[in-house]
């Protein structure tokens, strides 16, 4: 089997490849260079598992006040450096 490289880049797999592993229009692949060639490897079906949890965390409270709780409560303005408006 044997395909050609576009002048964008692109290949068509043949279609031997593709019924043999079950590849359709949008499936994912993976290409792991190995010695003297390529490796194509079917990707996981569906999105990646860190996109599906996008968005899942609410907090409950401000970014700023989760990270004063994991180190420390940010300083503030030194009582000398404040300016009074008038």
């Amino acid at each position: 089997m044997k395909s050609v490289v576009s002048s964008k880049g692109q290949i068509t797999l043949p279609v031997e490849v593709r019924d043999k592993l079950g590849l359709v229009e949008g499936t994912a692949v993976r290409f792991e260079l190995c010695e003297g060639g390529v490796v194509i490897r079917k990707g996981r079906p569906g999105a990646h598992p860190v996109d599906q949890m996008f968005g899942a965390l609410t907090l409950d409270r401000s970014v700023d006040a989760l990270m004063d709780e994991m180190r420390r409560p940010r300083p503030g303005p030194s009582p000398s450096r404040r300016r009074l408006r008038r």
